[in-house]
């Protein structure tokens, strides 16, 4: 159990790493787009910026779903890779289909997963209402 707890732990800080430095970077990235194609200024810019915002988000994800599923295929807690990588989507969505299950001693890694999954997912929510505000189409004192 403790080899368990360590395990999840590090992949815990290593997708909260990654999390920090994907939003740093979609940051910077949002702010040179927004500067070079003047996105501010119409509708469908503001538009532009939210959904490549998103979509960057979502990048963000992918990248940690990938490592939670290559981990589970590394120690052995899941078959292939394929599977694994199902069973991390659900795991980190935290909507938890039973459908497909690690080896009964990898269940507390799941859990770990599913606890990062929902603060990250948590994080990017707030991050994406704030850049909504910032550069997307909505503004402070308008819809909120």
């Amino acid at each position: 159990m403790l080899a368990n707890l360590i395990i999840g732990t590090a992949l815990i800080s290593t997708t909260v790493l990654i999390h920090t430095l994907g939003l740093m970077g979609l940051t910077e990235w949002m702010r040179r787009i927004v500067h070079w194609f003047r996105l501010h200024r119409h509708s469908f810019g503001r538009i532009v910026a939210l959904v490549t915002t998103v979509l960057g988000i979502f990048a963000i994800h992918t990248v940690e779903i990938w490592l939670w599923a290559i981990a589970y295929v590394f120690f052995g807690a899941l078959q292939d890779f394929q599977t694994a990588l199902y069973f991390s989507t659900v795991a980190f969505s935290t909507v938890g289909f039973s459908d497909v299950q690690p080896a009964h001693h990898w269940r507390q890694v799941a859990a770990l997963e599913s606890i990062d999954g929902f603060i990250l997912i948590g994080w990017s929510i707030a991050y994406l209402v704030a850049a909504s505000t910032r550069h997307g189409p909505f503004r402070l004192g308008e819809h909120f």
